[in-house]
């Protein structure tokens, strides 16, 4: 357990090393990183977390890893608009306190962890504008110095989720 009472789990696998941050009920996950060489890093921004863990890759953690790789990048680490651990958007927006007390410290972390030479890359599709936190997650973002970009948008304006966009997409700015 950290000095701030979150729960921060390591594994590794070949040469990738993978941590996760969890509160203390576990609950919530703050973040999921997998570093596996020097370089640039990527942060994906999507709804919430699901199911992976520091040791188990998840269909949309796959994926991010395997575009994270081709793109270039050492390392990719997974937050998201709200921590709370759910597979379903429609019982994510039930849950009462569905964004978790270190959530947003926990997205400033990683875009401190990114870097200038970084990229954030936000994709949490429509379910984003609960509670307003799309927005809300954007802006703060927005302050951090790093560029953040998308896969394509809604017609809502909402950045799609990257499990759902082929490969060959390009990363496109997001102003």
């Amino acid at each position: 357990m950290r000095a701030d009472g979150l729960i921060e789990r390591r594994a590794q696998a070949g040469e990738t090393l993978s941590a996760a941050l969890y509160s203390p009920c576990e609950g919530y996950r703050y973040a999921l990183t997998r570093q596996w060489a020097a370089g640039p890093r990527i942060l994906y921004v999507m709804l919430n977390p699901s199911k992976a863990t520091e040791a188990q890759n998840d269909p949309t953690v796959e994926r991010c890893e395997r575009r994270a790789r081709a793109l270039g990048f050492g390392g990719f680490r997974v937050c998201n608009l709200f921590g709370w651990r759910e597979t379903s958007p429609a019982l994510l927006k039930r849950a009462t306190a569905p964004v978790g007390p270190a959530n947003d410290a926990a997205l400033l972390e990683g875009a401190a962890w990114v870097g200038e030479s970084g990229v954030i890359l936000c994709g949490w599709g429509v379910h984003g504008a609960h509670l307003g936190r799309g927005a809300e997650v954007a802006g703060m973002l927005r302050g951090s110095g790093v560029a953040l970009r998308h896969l394509g948008l809604t017609k809502d304006g909402h950045p799609r989720h990257p499990l759902y966009v082929a490969y060959a997409q390009a990363l496109l700015d997001w102003r």
